[in-house]
């Protein structure tokens, strides 16, 4: 895996040094972006969600294809509160999502589930047919809970008033000097919070737009790539996202590979055509986060907003 994904990326490289970027528009017809309309589309995600900026990035790492001081998108410290597994687990306990078959191998995903039994043997509850009760037998009070026959056997409070009862210092009682001991919760009560910078590139071999993890602990330390799986779907985690260097940032980086965004794209512009909408260029972004929001569902990261899909024709 790890072979084919480095002769993937130096055959991608080899392509993207040759060829020129997209200059022509291909929004509606393949679900791509030119370089003017990813930056258009950027430029409305800044404007509507100002938790979104542009970056220049490190100049030797620039691409010339695109406005030096707009090489990529990014958003700093988006919170992410559980595990996208332990999200994935509540789900099913309640009756999450099943994937239904059917004869022309086109899956579809039905919501509501199965939830899981709580089975009781029946013969573990008792029968009021099987009591058996003793006639013969009278009923008797246990003196331990209604008082012996002999009340003068219970002694009496008044008979305390001598001093001679008194204890001046009683161990048990707390001395003036003692105190109390706070501890610290148990770890698995604490909520630990991790955080995210997520950028946006372009990708000029897929012509789309591309999604990068950073993840931070709750001490704000940097993840380890592998550790940022942990909040991925794991239908996608070491799928469709990879490992791999970040093209402006330093280090290796979790990434959603775009190899299938232009399709996906494609498939949700269909879907507001076939509805009536004519879908925006400059609106592409919401929808791809909307996408990407199903990969990485507990980063809450911004991406909606009020506005018209597009127009309607």
């Amino acid at each position: 895996m790890v072979l084919t994904q480095k002769l993937h990326e130096a055959f991608k490289g080899t392509v993207e040094r040759i060829t020129g970027a997209r200059t022509v528009s291909a929004f509606k017809e393949k679900g791509v972006l030119s370089v003017s309309e990813f930056v258009v589309a950027g430029d409305n995600l800044v404007s509507k969600c100002p938790t979104w900026s542009w970056e220049a990035g490190e100049s030797n790492k620039r691409k010339t294809y695109l406005p030096p001081n707009k090489q990529y998108l990014i958003t700093r410290n988006v919170p992410c509160f559980k595990r996208a597994i332990s999200l994935e687990e509540e789900y099913e306990a309640a009756g999450g999502e099943l994937l239904l078959e059917n004869d022309d191998d086109d899956g579809w995903l039905a919501t509501h589930g199965k939830p899981k039994e709580n089975k009781c043997d029946e013969e573990d509850i008792p029968s009021m047919d099987t009591l058996e009760i003793d006639n013969t037998r009278a009923i008797h009070s246990i003196p331990t809970y209604f008082g012996s026959e002999k009340d003068e056997d219970i002694p009496d409070m008044a008979g305390f008033d001598d001093s001679e009862n008194l204890v001046e210092e009683d161990p048990a009682t707390l001395q003036q000097s003692a105190y109390f001991v706070a501890h610290e919760p148990d770890d698995d009560n604490i909520l630990r919070t991790r955080t995210y910078d997520i950028s946006i590139t372009y990708d000029k071999y897929y012509q789309t737009p591309r999604v990068w993890l950073t993840g931070y602990d709750e001490s704000r330390m940097p993840l380890q790539p592998e550790l940022v799986l942990q909040d991925v779907s794991q239908d996608h985690a070491h799928k469709t996202v990879t490992i791999e260097d970040h093209p402006h940032l330093p280090g290796k980086h979790a990434s959603v590979h775009p190899c299938k965004h232009g399709a996906v794209m494609k498939k949700i512009i269909d879907v507001l055509m076939s509805r009536g909408v004519e879908p925006e260029v400059d609106k592409y972004l919401f929808l791809f986060l909307k996408f990407v929001a199903s990969v990485i569902p507990t980063i809450e990261y911004d991406y909606t907003m009020d506005f018209d899909l597009g127009s309607t024709s």
